[in-house]
């Protein structure tokens, strides 16, 4: 009898360590599978941030419908957020955030699509649509009458043209694809993390989650090192010889291989959605077992009276929910402290997304710097800076035991730091470019008020030039002209990416010494002293993006602190919903139409609509850009003024409140002992009573 007993023991124990060996094993590889989805959602995201400018050239688009692209992706996730925070926790969560990364991947697929159904890229008005062929020997030089009459199309052709340029809006692919792309990406975090907290062994959840964040920072970096790669690279790569493309990286027109960024990030995240759809629901129970228990409950509901009961029990708990969602929902909107956090961080935050949308633009502009060398140093470099940021912010908070108040002035503090750090980019702007026809005359003698109808000048008004067309050449006076012919060039020699052109007319009037009147495709370099400032510009960055981060954690930590207990996960999600809404979508948007505003020479298809910006001037273009970051982060700083200045009001009165309660306390507690002579108080008691 006993050797039977043992042997149940010893089953029971095996079959014990056995759950708990296949419950510890099923979490890791929801671990190691929700890392792949991190790194693959983070991945997506910095990809679109980097190939928003390649997007805009390649449907020749302006900045603020760009914007709209990229503000797609928040418009998919709040479609879907609050279906998938209630919905999720009822479901199957990882095969949820399966089907997410599935949907995650599709969508990054379906933007890469209008690449292999637009044709070639047309850079120039001088190439034949139908042909791979991008030639040079159609440019128009000075008074090459024969040539220029040649280039006159007829309205047949230009309606063909125009007809065939109508791809142009495939660019409403991208849009649904990156919003296919924000749908799928919203389950993995909420879900994700519910399960993790829900499983993990106590007092390990913080643990799991700061080496996600650590792992999912893989994803900007190799997403950085693609984007670098890939704009490197012609848009019609194995597509066209690449021996007859003219233009380079650093031309204003060269499109990258953008698609391919979003095909390597959409295969990614469709690799990372497989794992999920093999792991239970729970990790100590099986498949099997899961599903017999699920049919249980159905068994139990047969009889009809019970039945009805309970419909008529879930019925007022729906509205008991129901009504305690809005009350809750009007007690965090009446909370004034909620209210101003709310409005500072939408400032703050919409700031950062629309200075990142829009800061590989603001480098090639401001400093000459092609996109492949922006992805390098900005996105390598600042990455750890980040992350250590991010790191040394939650480890002050606890270190130092701050409460509510000392974290909103910690916040302050590192707002204001990275505000001081972002007005110094005002001291190293570099001249505005000096642009014949744009910014002076076409002479290149005197500067213009406006770059609107600049009239033409001797040098270049019998040339019988096309004024739309933006064909940039340098000339060796330092000048950029608009074309060759605006710049009176007569002849030209050697071919593709090497031709030059010479005895250029409006070179002649700018006092050449050497009589050398030549000038060479493409826009004049920056001088060494802007490159220098540019350098200096990315070590400003990084003290920026450190301090910006710093007070990152602090933002989480204060929005707990200044609503009721049970309200926190309803305020953290009207926050992110407000976020997403006003920062994320809305940011983008107004940062792009104000960018526009500063072009000072757009493209234009055949059918005369405009369409991408080809130079912007590039001093307006800093004030704007710097300006408007600027002004929505000092207004931030008011509100938190206002909000530490409120918090102290309030914790103050709970203070007095508190100490009032004490003092009444302890009068009851003479009076108590005054009438009861036989209290013997306990040692060491403060201000509790003891019988």
């Amino acid at each position: 009898m006993d050797q039977h007993q043992h042997l149940n023991k010893t089953a029971e124990s095996a079959s014990s360590e056995k759950k708990k060996t296949r419950r510890c094993n099923g979490f890791k590889m929801f671990l190691a599978a929700l890392s792949f989805s991190y790194i693959a959602r983070a991945l997506g995201g910095i990809i679109m941030k980097m190939s928003i400018t390649q997007i805009e050239r390649r449907f020749d688009i302006s900045s603020s419908l760009a914007g709209l692209i990229d503000g797609s992706f928040e418009i998919g996730n709040l479609l879907v957020i609050v279906f998938v925070s209630y919905f999720g926790s009822k479901l199957h969560r990882p095969k949820l955030i399966g089907i997410g990364c599935f949907l995650m991947g599709t969508g990054s697929i379906l933007m890469a699509l209008p690449h292999f159904f637009m044709g070639y890229y047309r850079y120039s008005k001088e190439i034949n649509i139908d042909s791979s062929e991008n030639s040079t020997s159609t440019l128009s030089t000075c008074l090459s009458n024969q040539i220029v009459s040649h280039n006159r199309t007829s309205p047949e052709i230009v309606g063909k043209g125009c007809v065939k340029e109508s791809g142009s809006y495939m660019w409403m692919y991208v849009f649904m694809g990156n919003m296919l792309r924000g749908i799928g990406e919203t389950p993995i975090v909420p879900l994700g993390l519910s399960y993790m907290d829900d499983f993990a062994k106590e007092g390990y959840s913080s643990l799991y989650l700061g080496i996600l964040n650590a792992i999912a920072m893989i994803g900007p970096i190799i997403g950085f090192t693609l984007g670098s790669l890939f704009s490197k690279m012609y848009v019609d790569i194995g597509s066209v010889d690449l021996s007859t493309v003219r233009i380079t990286p650093n031309d204003s027109r060269w499109v990258g291989a953008w698609w391919l960024n979003f095909l390597v990030s959409g295969l990614f995240s469709i690799i990372s959605s497989i794992p999920f759809f093999f792991l239970p629901q729970t990790p100590n129970k099986p498949q099997k077992e899961r599903k017999a228990s699920l049919s249980l409950p159905v068994l139990e509901t047969n009889d009809g009276k019970s039945q009805t009961a309970n419909l008529t029990s879930r019925g007022k708990n729906i509205t008991k929910n129901v009504t305690g969602f809005f009350r809750s929902f009007k007690s965090i909107l009446t909370n004034p402290l909620y209210v101003v956090f709310v409005l500072l961080t939408v400032l703050q935050i919409s700031s950062y997304i629309g200075g990142f949308t829009y800061v590989f633009k603001y480098v090639e502009q401001e400093y000459g710097q092609p996109s492949s060398k922006t992805n390098v140093l900005l996105g390598i470099v600042t990455l750890p800076i980040f992350a250590s940021g991010m790191f040394l912010g939650g480890y002050i908070i606890k270190k130092f035991k701050l409460n509510p108040i000392g974290i909103a002035k910690f916040s302050f503090f590192t707002a204001v730091m990275s505000l001081f750090f972002y007005l110094l980019y005002f001291f190293i702007l570099c001249e505005n470019k000096s642009v014949a026809g744009l910014t002076m005359t076409y002479d290149g003698n005197n500067p213009v008020t406006s770059h609107r109808d600049v009239p033409l000048s001797y040098c270049n008004s019998d040339c019988n030039c096309d004024e739309s067309q933006w064909e940039p050449v340098c000339g060796n006076n330092g000048i950029t002209y608009i074309s060759p012919c605006l710049a009176g060039c007569k002849s030209s020699s050697g071919n593709k990416k090497s031709i030059v052109f010479h005895n250029c007319s409006c070179l002649e009037v700018t006092g050449l010494q050497n009589r050398n009147y030549s000038a060479h495709l493409g826009e004049c370099p920056r001088s060494d002293a802007c490159i220098t400032k540019f350098y200096f510009f990315v070590a400003i960055q990084v003290l920026n993006l450190f301090f910006s981060a710093l007070g990152g954690t602090s933002y989480f930590m204060l929005m707990v602190k200044i609503v009721q207990p049970e309200l926190k996960s309803l305020a953290l999600g009207f926050h992110s919903m407000v976020i997403r809404a006003l920062g994320g979508i809305l940011a983008p948007i107004y940062f792009g139409a104000l960018i526009d505003t500063t072009c000072m020479k757009w493209s234009s298809n055949s059918c005369g609509t405009r369409g991408s910006c080809r130079i912007y001037n590039s001093t307006l273009f800093s004030k704007v850009y710097l300006g408007l970051s600027s002004v929505l982060r000092v207004s931030s700083l008011v509100l938190y003024i206002i909000l530490i200045y409120a918090m102290k009001k309030k914790f103050q009165e709970k203070d007095t409140n508190a100490s009032e309660n004490g003092s009444v306390m302890d009068e009851a507690n003479l009076e108590s002992l005054n009438n009861n002579k036989h209290f013997v108080p306990s040692a060491g008691a403060d201000s509790e009573t003891h019988y």
